[in-house]
């Protein structure tokens, strides 16, 4: 599957106002700046649309192929081809010239799209973000993007050069056994311990665990406020699964089955995990809606060496629910002994 992830350095040219957790206000802004960019029958509904199977907002914002399907109970929706990584500093007020950076993650074919996302973007800085302040919203200028440490987009020359701009995430056969090995041995070699479950190097193997955007999971149909180890690896394969489906020319041949039931067996020795309630508008509802999810981090012990590919690729698509909002941020590494 293609993935491309690109960051987006922006200069305020006036103050703002907004929320501690901004994954909603970004994504909410970029959407409108995107449908006014590519939008051709502006007094149309999109559901209305004549032209909605080949408009680019409506296959990246709205329903897709297939969504009849879902609604009849057949399959799940697509998931979007892109998530939005907001600024996780926290801050609620940004003085005029304060610099902040976004990210774009784009899956398969959307990544051609690149120029449409660039210039909504900077019409998104035109529009403003956030609260009215002195009856305007905070207005930006995009200086660069950026992927991989090179510039491929810059606000003097208006210019978007091509690049290596994007990579092949893959999760099967031999290519996974490859990923495993050179990741175990970054770690620390631990000394046995009693009770300890064994990688096939005969390491013991511990994994910490970061949510740094809050993760919203729905198990068994409800939503979790704990994170047994085999809970988050039914959210990744379920993640992974349905991106390769849609963007990446199928689902990996994994026995998903079974990688759910042998992570019962890994436990977590370690947890601040915590539940974090953040609030948002919905313009489509119109109506407050509260969007919580957990936080803080968890260290796995277990036979894991078959679970870090899943985990890495998780660590750049997200996990759980409204990952296009930038939540179900996942970070890891393996951990030391305690």
């Amino acid at each position: 599957m293609l993935y491309g992830k690109y960051r987006f350095i922006c200069r305020l040219e006036s103050e703002a106002s907004l929320p501690f957790y901004k994954g909603s206000t970004f994504r909410g802004v970029f959407g409108l700046s995107l449908k006014r960019v590519v939008c051709a029958l502006r007094l149309k509904e999109c559901p209305d649309c004549i032209l909605r199977e080949s408009c680019l907002y409506y296959s990246v914002f709205e329903s897709r192929s297939g969504d009849r399907d879902a609604q009849k109970g057949k399959a799940p929706s697509p998931p979007h081809p892109f998530v939005i990584e907001p600024p996780l500093d926290g801050e609620r007020k940004y003085p005029t010239g304060e610099r902040f950076e976004c990210s774009l993650i784009l899956f398969g074919e959307t990544n051609d799209k690149l120029p449409y996302f660039v210039y909504a973007f900077e019409q998104m800085g035109k529009t403003g973000i956030g609260g009215r302040i002195k009856g305007e919203r905070g207005r930006f200028t995009l200086e660069e993007v950026t992927t991989d440490d090179q510039t491929i987009y810059s606000g003097e020359t208006g210019k978007l050069v091509k690049g290596r701009c994007t990579e092949t995430l893959s999760l099967a056969g031999r290519q996974e056994e490859k990923r495993v090995r050179p990741i175990i041995r970054r770690g620390r070699k631990l000394a046995p311990k009693s009770g300890a479950v064994f990688d096939t190097a005969g390491n013991p193997l511990r994994v910490r665990v970061t949510l740094e955007t809050p993760l919203r999971l729905k198990f068994e149909n409800r939503f979790t406020a704990e994170l047994p180890f085999h809970v988050f690896v039914w959210a990744m394969l379920r993640r992974v699964s349905s991106l390769f489906n849609t963007y990446g020319g199928g689902e990996p041949e994994l026995d998903y089955t079974g990688l759910v039931k042998e992570a019962q067996e890994v436990r977590s020795i370690e947890s601040t995990l915590r539940w974090f309630d953040w609030e948002r508008y919905s313009n489509r509802q119109r109506e407050k809606m509260f969007m919580g999810g957990l936080v803080g981090h968890i260290i796995y012990e277990g036979d894991l060496a078959k679970y870090l590919p899943l985990m890495e690729i998780c660590s750049k698509v997200h996990v759980g629910k409204q990952t296009t909002f930038g939540m179900g941020k996942i970070a890891w590494k393996i951990a030391d002994a305690l």
